[in-house]
């Protein structure tokens, strides 16, 4: 396990620059209960719910009664589309509903700082300066990441939007850029290794809270 006490820092150009302090709000142990909870209502929350089955009133046809009501020795029918005939509507099928959940704000900053505790317990945090590829090319943010010895799925964080720096990154398949607003659990966890501005750290540490976790 890498030193807690201290992260890494590169400057713009990807080389080694010293290291920052973990600041107080990302030291102490992650919850993780409120870890689960987060991404499991984030991936629930993509879930469309669109799946459909009609009734008997949506199906075409079946507007005319097939027989008679009475005296013809068969049971009496309403329709050709009622769920038991053939070409009918199907009774109690899925309709169309939504599979979101919803967090507290406690819950959410508990469960987002938590994230990046256990990144940093990990040593998979690192701070850095914003890239120089406000040409927007592919090449200069894939030359970046391989500079930091970045290979796997990574997460870039920065204070605010850079339209230049999302371009660059958008073609790089396990690459993510995020405001420090806008960044998940999901991305936090799922990224082996997190790059972040010494700006958007302390957007974070305000994002999250002061709070100590129990």
């Amino acid at each position: 396990m890498a030193d807690i006490g201290t992260l890494p820092k590169f400057n713009r150009a990807g080389e080694p620059a010293g290291t920052v302090p973990v600041p107080a709000a990302f030291t102490g142990r992650p919850h993780q209960h409120a870890i689960w909870l987060a991404v499991t209502a984030q991936m629930a929350n993509r879930r469309t719910g669109t799946h459909s089955t009609l009734t008997k009133g949506e199906v075409s046809g079946g507007g005319k009664k097939p027989w008679k009501q009475k005296h013809t020795g068969r049971a009496r029918q309403g329709s050709t589309r009622n769920p038991h005939w053939y070409h009918g509507g199907v009774a109690f099928g899925p309709r169309p509903h939504g599979y979101g959940k919803d967090l507290t704000a406690g819950v959410r900053r508990l469960a987002l700082r938590s994230a990046i505790i256990a990144k940093v317990r990990g040593g998979a945090v690192s701070v850095v300066d914003a890239p120089d590829v406000q040409s927007g090319k592919t090449g200069a943010a894939a030359a970046w990441l391989s500079k930091l010895g970045v290979a796997g799925r990574s997460l870039v964080v920065l204070d605010g939007r850079d339209a230049a720096l999302a371009r660059a990154f958008r073609n790089i398949p396990r690459a993510r850029v995020a405001s420090a607003n806008d960044v998940s659990v999901y991305d936090a966890m799922a990224a082996g290794r997190v790059l972040v501005t010494a700006e958007a750290l302390a957007a974070l540490v305000r994002r999250c809270g002061a709070e100590e976790l129990k």
